[in-house]
Order: C-alpha cells, then structure tokens, then sequence
C-alpha cells in the first residue's frame, strides 16, 4: 500500500468522498465509497491521518477510524472554507 499520511473524508448520508494524500501533500488517490466500504477501505492504509469536518455522524466514525489505528481530526465547519481549493464541490470540500 502506498505510505500516505493524510487522508481528508467528506462524510454525507450514504456516500463518502476520500481524498488521499502522499507525503508530500500531492493527491495518490480519489474515490467515492458507500457506507458500508469506507472501514474496509481504511483498514487497508497504514496509519494516517485523517482529517473530517465535524458533523453529527463525524465522532461516531472518528472512534470507529482510531480503533484501526489512524490519528483522527475533526475540523469545525466554520473553518473549513480555509482548506478549500477551487470550486466547492464534495470532492473539494
């Protein structure tokens, strides 16, 4: 598996968008998963970080992320407009 350390989730009702970054900060991979996949595809990466906005689900998945091993961040939604790179849309935000 690649040796990324971060990887930035946009948590939703039924489908998530992962976003993994290299070491050194380029995207290594995009994808759009189901609910249901999105720990089966995180156990595959060695530890990372992770980096979610902060929502009503994003504490119940951040306990869910550290128990496989990954440093998790919850970000506040009022500062996730500083991340933002180019035109808002789920795979951006």
């Amino acid at each position: 598996m690649n040796k990324s350390t971060t990887i930035g989730i946009d948590l939703a009702k039924t489908v998530f968008f992962v976003v993994v970054l290299d070491q050194r900060g380029k995207q290594a991979r995009r994808k759009k998963l189901r609910r249901s996949e999105l720990l089966p595809f995180l156990a595959n990466y060695p530890e990372a970080m992770i980096a979610m906005e902060a929502c009503s689900g994003a504490h119940y998945w951040a306990r869910e992320m550290e128990s496989l091993g990954h440093v998790v961040e919850l970000l506040p939604a009022q500062h996730i407009k500083g991340y933002l790179r180019g035109q808002k849309n789920d795979y951006n935000d």
